[in-house]
């Protein structure tokens, strides 16, 4: 399915202490140490039993499938999921200082493909090629809802936070060891403040680590806070001592957010469950920003908002989906170059697979200064259909997302595709198509921080109905892909152009 609204133009290919008691203190003074060596060396043992710094032998992203649906579709959803979720950020960053974009994905174990590795590497820009990739850890899940996402701070430090899905598993941030290395990172053993003290943050979910100018500005999820899932924001100025974690909104059964970064703002973009109807069902969108880390909050329009937001009906609402029986997935979200925000999402009447539901479809929502501009762009045939937003220094729009039918239609992915729009959003032409002719489904394509024309998205690919392996994939500006060698002989490579093998 490939149909636009306006299209304009034919494709082109492409958490008491007893008081002592006399004679006791000594003693009380030894157990303290004790206590403290103790927790010194198990913090140690513990960090050099995750901390793998491994090179694998090649690319291989994870297979994963979500809620088996009975038909023939089989799943709710399933593929290639090493660049997975929308509200993951970012899998990759661009840094000119060294010419590399540094990025991380969930990839599988050898002989694996469901066995959930965090990877990190990089691709050099000036000689065309990719390192092994380093295995930094072995996430003990094959839920991909754990894949890691990536950041780099002022220094060039390379910094992974690994999530989990939920609170059943532990979650860690490690930081490369050298600027600009991928080859060996340490655990960094965080804290949060919360009742005034600084406690271990051992637990996030869904979380996008943006890096700025005054440090780190996180959103995630905290579950059962007091919603299901409960969107949250912190802040640190050198990511150790990590802010309270500030619940930006409750409502009902809680909600997915996604968020982006400008030079002086953080915004949000969320939906929400609505009480009783389960987590399949997200609707209605939101937008919320800070220009002052965290301090207040915002709409659009400058309301100040009192947080947690708790009444579905409330002054960040971008628009009430549920009067029109519609979920919303959110896809991508970025600030234009008057700081003005974009948000891209998909609409659709339901969440199982298949026809029934249709259409999926593309919508951006602009902030113009007064009021939200929302236009649809194009359809497709899956909710968890993914992609990127583009917004260019001349102005123009662009998409990268599977948007076309791919060889398991109706299952999420499908065939890239790039689109481009240079009036905002009110029409839209498809430049190029990336893939066709593939044997599984390409899907989830992530846009790298300060995006570098030679790696302008990368993405996996995976089989929509069935356990396969997943490759990967990055392309460039123009519409060029490459694919990232799934086995190494050498220490470096260069991707292929084209197909995989």
């Amino acid at each position: 399915m490939n149909k636009s609204f306006h299209a304009s133009k034919k494709p082109v290919q492409r958490p008491c202490r007893e008081m002592d008691k006399p004679g006791r203190a000594s003693e009380r003074i030894a157990r303290s140490a004790l206590v403290l060596a103790l927790t010194v060396f198990s913090s140690a043992s513990a960090a050099e039993s995750v901390t793998l710094n491994q090179k694998d032998t090649g690319y291989r992203g994870i297979w994963y499938m979500n809620q088996p649906s009975g038909d023939e579709y089989v799943y709710k959803y399933s593929g290639g999921l090493g660049t997975y979720c929308a509200k993951h950020q970012p899998f990759a960053v661009y840094r000119p200082e060294v010419g590399k974009t540094f990025f991380c994905y969930g990839g599988a174990a050898p002989g694996t493909n469901n066995k959930l590795l965090h990877m990190v590497s990089y691709y050099d820009h000036a000689t065309g090629e990719v390192p092994k990739p380093t295995i930094l850890l072995d996430k003990n899940t094959s839920d991909a809802h754990d894949n890691p996402v990536i950041s780099v701070d002022s220094e060039g430090r390379v910094w992974i936070f690994s999530t989990s899905h939920g609170t059943g598993r532990p979650s860690y941030v490690h930081r490369s060891v050298k600027p600009y290395d991928i080859d060996t990172f340490e655990m960094v053993n965080v804290t949060k403040v919360e009742d005034g003290n600084d406690i271990p943050m051992t637990n996030f979910s869904y979380m996008q680590a943006w890096h700025t100018g005054k440090g780190f500005a996180c959103f995630f999820t905290r579950y059962n806070y007091p919603a299901a899932r409960t969107i949250c924001f912190m802040s640190s100025p050198d990511g150790v001592r990590w802010s309270e974690w500030q619940r930006l909104a409750a409502i009902d059964q809680g909600h997915y957010q996604i968020s982006a970064v400008d030079g002086r703002k953080a915004g949000s973009v969320f939906n929400y469950h609505p009480k009783g109807k389960g987590l399949n069902w997200r609707t209605d969108l939101y937008f919320m920003e800070t220009e002052d880390f965290g301090a207040t909050w915002r709409a659009a329009d400058g309301t100040l908002l009192t947080l947690p937001l708790t009444e579905a009906k409330n002054s960040a609402m971008v628009h009430d989906y549920e009067a029109e029986g519609l979920n919303v997935y959110l896809k991508d979200i970025q600030y234009d170059r008057n700081g003005r925000p974009v948000i891209l999402y998909v609409t659709s009447k339901g969440y199982e697979s298949g026809p029934k539901n249709d259409p999926r479809t593309w919508t951006t929502a602009m902030w113009d200064g007064k009021q939200w501009q929302i236009r649809p762009a194009m359809t497709s045939d899956n909710n968890y259909d993914m992609g990127s937003l583009y917004i260019e220094s001349d102005g123009t729009w662009r998409i990268i997302a599977p948007t076309e039918t791919g060889p398991q239609p109706y299952n999420p992915g499908g065939e890239i595709a790039m689109w481009g729009s240079s009036d905002k959003g009110l029409s839209w032409r498809k430049i190029s198509d990336l893939t066709a002719g593939s044997e599984r489904n390409h899907t989830y394509a992530r846009r790298p921080v300060n995006a570098h024309d030679g790696f302008y998205a990368l993405w996996a690919d995976g089989h929509g109905r069935q356990p396969s392996e997943s490759y990967l994939y990055f392309c460039d500006k123009s519409g060029v892909v490459r694919v990232l060698p799934r086995e190494m002989t050498a220490p470096t490579a260069k991707p292929m152009c084209g197909k995989t093998p």
